[in-house]
């Protein structure tokens, strides 16, 4: 191995290991708080006399303030500094979670998820543009598909935690959803403070580098960034007339739909088989816990082979062919497989998504441009998508039918990310 080679692993090691963990806890419990209502729907909604329809709107009011706020909060970010606006982000999204538990009818159930979606807007795509201020394109995809193991593991180790904590129904005077809220959302405040001291802003500051590890990085980084077209100026308005731009959020929206859907409502789906509360948190675990298995090899092959597109459109495609099965099977065991096959699609997609974004952004409409995609893929996945399964499902009974709208999202947004996106091959990792 060359020296070089030696200083680059062991540069690259010292980052993972400083930010990839923390990172993944934070997410890890932004997305139990983001998620959990629906665990919590299988005693709130009949203790506050929620319909469908209205546990449905109330849910996806999280994605109307997250679209609204995500971009704002990226270029914040950008302004401020990742250490202080992260911790900002955290510590108000863990009060509002835990204040879940105050929620006593429509309005404040409402206001609830529309303030807590407000507080962690941003959180996202704001790691992922400060990622990129530390990740050489050749890293980019393992490590990101490794930060998003996040969004599995957290309804994998979420759901049983939360049947858990139904179950503590009456301690305190507390229903067991109100101890699930309070319990769940504290953390999140905690790890925000815990920001201010572990993350650094840019490699530049990162005393905890050697000065020769520092400037190896810093060096790399800047070989590595997409060059900003000096004959005509680029800015963030510009994504609007960029056709990627809008084959991305597609792509991005649909992969979020299939997420948002089954994270809503998996658990009251799998709960009318006829099981328990502790016994449908166990069993929503595993389409999760395999999802988180398996998006790791999928970033890890995209890196290697230095391919997005075809990483990015397979997994698309996948959720659709699982939809499309599922309308062939009514029973339990079968029904749990396609929705594992659902979800390693859509978190597989993570990795060589994102590493294809940032890919082909320039530095001038990154943060902007990471924000937008992600908000308006919030939007249709949750704000929309979340309420369109909600209104099939009421009027037909069929589950199948109400995740009919995926397939034909996946595969219109598979179609239009092969046409539109140009993949330039990722640069390879050196392999020691």
């Amino acid at each position: 191995m060359s020296v070089t080679q030696s200083l680059e692993k062991r540069t690259m090691r010292k980052v993972t290991l400083r930010l990839l963990p923390f990172l993944m806890l934070c997410y890890l419990f932004a997305l139990i708080d983001r998620s959990n209502v629906g665990m919590a729907a299988l005693q709130m909604n009949e203790d506050l006399g929620f319909t469908k329809a209205v546990f449905g709107f109330g849910a996806s009011l999280f994605f109307y303030s997250y679209f609204l706020a995500e971009v704002p909060s990226n270029l914040a970010l950008q302004k401020v500094g990742a250490r202080l606006w992260i911790a900002r982000i955290m510590i108000t999204w863990g009060i509002i979670s835990a204040g879940m538990a105050l929620v006593h009818d429509v309005r404040s159930f409402y206001i609830g998820r529309f303030l807590l979606g407000a507080a962690e807007a941003g959180f996202f795509p704001g790691v992922i543009l400060y990622l990129t201020y530390w990740l050489p394109p050749a890293y980019r995809g393992r490590i990101m598909a490794t930060f998003a193991i996040a969004i599995p593991a957290a309804s994998f180790i979420g759901s049983p935690l939360s049947g858990a904590l139904l179950a503590m129904d009456g301690i305190g005077g507390l229903h067991g959803w109100q101890w699930l809220f309070i319990i769940e959302g504290l953390p999140a405040s905690l790890l925000g403070i815990a920001c201010l001291f572990v993350l650094t802003n840019r490699p530049a500051e990162a005393k905890w580098l050697s000065d020769e590890e520092r400037a190896w990085l810093v060096n790399k980084l800047a070989e590595g960034a997409p060059q900003q077209n000096l004959a005509k100026k680029e800015t963030a308005w510009g994504l609007l007339t960029d056709a990627r731009f809008w084959a991305m959020a597609l792509a991005c929206a649909s992969a979020s739909a299939a997420g948002s859907v089954l994270g809503v409502w998996q658990p009251q789906l799998l709960k009318s088989f006829g099981l328990t509360d502790m016994q449908t948190g166990l069993v929503n675990s595993i389409p999760y816990g395999l999802a988180a298995a398996l998006m790791v090899f999928w970033g890890l092959n995209s890196d290697r082979t230095g391919e997005r597109r075809w990483h990015t459109a397979l997994s698309l495609l996948l959720i659709a062919v699982a939809v499309g099965m599922s309308f062939f099977t009514k029973a339990f065991i079968p029904t749990v497989a396609l929705l594992s096959l659902v979800l390693i699609g859509t978190y597989s997609f993570k990795g060589p998504f994102w590493s294809l974004v940032s890919g082909w952004m320039s530095p001038a409409r990154a943060a902007a441009g990471i924000a937008a995609i992600n908000a308006l893929a919030n939007l249709v996945g949750g704000g929309i998508m979340v309420n369109v399964y909600g209104h099939i499902q009421d009027a037909t009974g069929s589950y199948a039918l109400a995740l009919l709208p995926l397939a034909a999202l996946t595969i219109v947004a598979a179609t239009t990310l092969l046409l539109l996106s140009r993949a330039k091959p990722a640069p390879r990792a050196i392999q020691p």
